[in-house]
This record gives structure tokens, sequence and C-alpha cells, in this order.
């Protein structure tokens, strides 16, 4: 089952969420490390270069206008401050930078000003990352001829479900999205939220959507709702651990080359309950004591955790083994350290 498909079916999705949880997890493994290094995980660093003030009405994001208890609009970060916290991710052990603006979609100036920034992450021999909205295809061409690794756009959820979630946009708005960044070479990012009041079918239909693209998704953020307050969701009901574990292991079998990211939530996930991720194919994390509009793990915990887990840092093997400062901090105010919601979500 590790070959590379793009014809999955809801039926046999459906059979491997109701198989039995250990077996679901041996299969997701055995693919996961016939494709990928054991007991590797590549950490990124997650920065908003314009937080706040976006129209869109994503039911989950205190940065929409339309929260009850919005996020004050900041305006985008100099290329000096992008600059000292690229220094400070890499100094921690990330080895790629992802840039995240709040808006519908991006200006043609906008899009100058944030390619000077990804120049300052290759500067630093870093990969890089932006999420900015939708695009149009001759943006995603001029992100691709700056180098651009990756851009993240996720799909959140279903078909079915996207307008109980968001009305200013539709779920074909996203898909030709990522059309002009595939066509235009940089590397496709994207994902969904579990715990969106979907259900597994939704899932299961999210899961199709990203596995049966022309190409997979060379990134899959995975990630568990964060309760924002003032947002239409910050009520729901939480999702079992058991289902996004098997969310994990599913994405993995479907996905096999893919990298399956931890995102949002990870601050409420258990050190169990992360290394059975990682057990069913989970590979990368988003790394910093701050992420989106809410805290993330201490990088502390997530060095002792990697550590305990006999995990090393893809592209940094090594870094877990020196006595860097792990508690060094950026030195700035509340609002340019509220990291964008949209990023991976």
């Amino acid at each position: 089952m590790s070959i590379m498909r793009n014809n999955w079916k809801l039926d046999e999705i459906n059979s491997l969420y109701e198989k039995p949880f250990n077996s679901l997890l041996s299969l997701a493994h055995d693919i996961h490390i016939k494709n990928h290094e054991e007991n590797t995980v590549q950490v990124c660093t997650l920065l908003s270069v314009k937080t706040g003030g976006c129209p869109e009405d994503c039911g989950y994001c205190s940065q929409s206008v339309h929260s009850d208890n919005p996020i004050e609009s900041t305006p985008l970060l100099s290329l000096e401050e992008v600059r000292e916290k690229a220094k400070i991710a890499k100094e921690q052990g990330s080895t790629r930078f992802c840039m995240g603006a709040a808006w519908r979609r991006p200006s043609n100036k906008n899009i100058d000003r944030v390619i000077e920034m990804i120049k300052v992450v290759h500067e630093l021999d870093m990969e890089s990352c932006v999420t900015l909205g939708m695009l149009s295809e001759d943006q995603a061409l001029r992100l691709a001829n700056s180098g651009l690794n990756y851009y993240n756009h996720n799909l959140d959820t279903s078909r079915e479900h996207y307008s109980k979630v968001i009305s200013t946009r539709n779920y074909q708005d996203r898909l030709n999205t990522l059309k002009y960044v595939r066509k235009s070479g940089i590397n496709v990012c994207s994902g969904g939220i579990l715990g969106l009041g979907e259900t597994r079918e939704d899932r299961i239909k999210l899961l199709i959507e990203l596995a049966n693209l022309e190409k997979h998704p060379e990134s899959v953020p995975i990630n568990m709702l964060v309760k924002m307050e003032g947002t239409r969701l910050s009520n729901n009901k939480e999702i079992d651990e058991l289902e996004f574990i098997r969310t994990i292991a599913i994405a993995r079998i479907m996905m096999p080359k893919t990298y399956v990211r931890l995102s949002a939530g990870r601050e409420s996930m258990s050190d169990s309950m992360q290394a059975l991720c990682f057990y069913a194919g989970a590979n990368s994390v988003f790394y910093g004591e701050e992420l989106l509009t809410a805290p993330n793990v201490d990088i502390q915990k997530d060095k002792d955790l990697f550590i305990n887990l006999g995990m090393k840092i893809e592209g940094n093997e090594n870094f877990l083994k020196t006595k860097n400062n792990f508690k060094k901090k950026i030195k700035t105010n509340k609002k340019d350290t509220t990291y964008n919601l949209k990023l991976i979500n």
C-alpha cells in the first residue's frame, strides 16, 4: 500500500478508519519507515509578517474582522525584523522558516515586499514557506521565480462542510490557488483542521481531496482546532484523541512520501499522544514558544520529548546533542509575536 495513488475512494478509507487501532498504526508505521528516515522530525518556525485585519470570516480565526474579539491589525514587518527572527529560529534548530500574512489575497506590491523577505530567509540557508491567501497565476510564478520553496494554502475540511466554516470564499477558490502553485513549480503545503464540527466522513473526504490531487502535497499539516475566544467555533466539541491519531495514520498511508505535520493544537497534546502520532507517520512539527494566536509547546519541552523518544532533527542531526540555550526568546512586543492562523489553517 506504499504505491503512490490518486484514485482513493470513500469506502476504502472508511475501512481504514474501522481497522483495529494497533493494526492501523502498524500499517502506517511500516509505510512511513519505507519512505522516510525513521525517528527523524522536521522542525519549522512560523512568523506572522502581517497580523490581523483579515476580511475573511473563517470561523476558527481570531485574526478575522468578523471575530467578536479580533486581533488588532498590524503593519507588515520590516526586513530587519524578519532577519532577526529567522536567525533565532535557525539557532533554535529550525530548518524551514514560514511567513504568513492575514490577507484575502496579496496585492502585487505586497508580493514585491514578501519576495524580499524570502531572499532574507535564503541568505540564512533556510527553506522558505509563505502563506498569503489566494494567488493569481502570475503571482504564483513571481514567487516561484524568487526561489520560494513552499506555499501553504489549506483546504481545511471537506467540500460539503466548508460553507459551515467559511462563507467569504469557496472550495474551488482554494483549489485554484493550489493549481497555480503546483503549475509554477513551488512545493505545495496543504492540509486541514480537525475539530471544526465535521463528521468522520468529512475527514475522509478532506484526505481524499488532498491525496487525489494530480500530485500529492509535499507537506500536509494536520491541525487540532485551537479554540480562540470570540470566534464562532470556540465552543466546539473536542475531537477524540484516538480519532486524531487515526487521521494521522491514514494520511501517511494515503500519501506515503508526504511530510505529515503536527501543527496547531500540540500545546494541548500529551507526550504520549504526540509519540503515537510520530509512530503513525507524523514527521514534522511547528516549533517555537508561540504559534498562531495561541501558545505553542515550549522549546525545551520539545527538545526533551525528542530526546526521550530517541528522535533527531532532520537537517540538523547533532542539534539535540548541543547545549544551545533553548530558552532564548525573541525580544519584541506581543503584537509582533502573534502568529498567523492562516499559516497552517
